[in-house]
């Protein structure tokens, strides 16, 4: 139903979001820290959750593991062992990123778990460690719920469009990092070396996510960076005519300062049926990346079998 999709405000989330993307970094970088490396670093990823967005378990030493969430019900950091305990810390209005951190790093010790990760946000021009980040933030519970809800009817659409490639894929997972929701096939063929140059990313780990041909879909509702949420699509490497291609809806447009398609997320909340209008965009881009870079479609795609 086009009502159970919330609206944003930009100015109203976007301190929010920005609180909400730093502490999702503090998240994964526990993972990346205390977890084996999978190619393209699907394991950091945090993973939509009924109340958020939520680690995988981590093993940690005496036989334990654990899992952490950014809780958009509790409006806290939730912490859960598979001993039974549990912990929360709360987001609290005002506070610092300097002082989240620090009480995040005493509720990993209280409970002897690894606290010790790297302290510089990645992704991010410029930005100062966690530790030193002492700025006032903001946290208003109608923005994060509003991202919580959006993303409960984002991502079944997603999962769907999912279900139709038996190709490589990715889940549909959250990266922290860009703090946003993406899927992403793969073709199986190797890509040329991508150039890197992401801020506060080694270019190793950028490689390495480029490392074959993809094309990827998203959400982004901005963290850092205060915007009007959109649904982007792209293909790497680009082939000619992708920019030209004809897709749908009508609001879809190439953004060449991104280097993709996007669609205002307000395009799709105010639509008939936004679930149908969402995949509409995502497989008509998809169409244009596939037909254009030559993929092997009978090969790759399928049709999703029903529960």
């Amino acid at each position: 139903m086009a009502d159970a999709w919330p609206a944003f405000d930009a100015t109203r989330d976007s301190p929010t979001f920005a609180t909400l993307h730093l502490a999702s970094q503090m998240l994964g970088k526990v993972r990346v820290a205390n977890a084996a490396w999978v190619n393209q670093g699907w394991h950091v990823t945090l993973r939509p959750s009924a109340s958020g967005l939520a680690t995988l378990p981590t093993a940690c030493p005496g036989g334990r593991t654990f899992t952490l969430a950014i809780d958009l019900c509790a409006h806290a950091i939730t912490l859960s062992i598979s001993d039974g305990t549990s912990d929360k810390l709360p987001f609290t209005d005002g506070q610092s990123i300097a002082d989240l951190h620090a009480a995040f790093i005493a509720m990993l010790d209280r409970h002897q778990l690894p606290s010790h990760f790297d302290g510089r946000p990645n992704e991010i021009a410029d930005a100062p460690r966690f530790a030193d980040d002492h700025a006032p933030r903001y946290y208003n519970p109608v923005s994060a719920e509003a991202l919580r809800d959006a993303l409960a009817v984002i991502v079944p659409v997603f999962e769907t469009f999912r279900a139709g490639f038996q190709g490589k894929c990715s889940p549909v997972h959250f990266f922290w990092g860009s703090f946003d929701l993406a899927v992403t096939r793969f073709s199986g063929r190797t890509a040329p070396p991508h150039p890197g140059g992401v801020p506060g990313l080694p270019d190793r780990i950028t490689r390495e996510a480029y490392s074959h041909e993809v094309s990827s879909a998203g959400f982004w509702a901005g963290g850092v960076v205060a915007t009007d949420p959109i649904f982007y699509s792209y293909i790497y490497p680009e082939p000619k005519g992708y920019r030209e291609a004809s897709v749908v809806p009508d609001a879809a447009k190439f953004d060449t300062t991104l280097g993709e398609f996007t669609l205002p997320y307000e395009a799709v909340s105010s639509a008939i049926d936004p679930a149908r209008e969402l995949m509409g965009f995502l497989q008509s881009t998809y169409d244009a990346a596939a037909d254009l870079a030559k993929w092997d479609r009978l090969a790759l795609e399928r049709e999703p079998v029903a529960p």
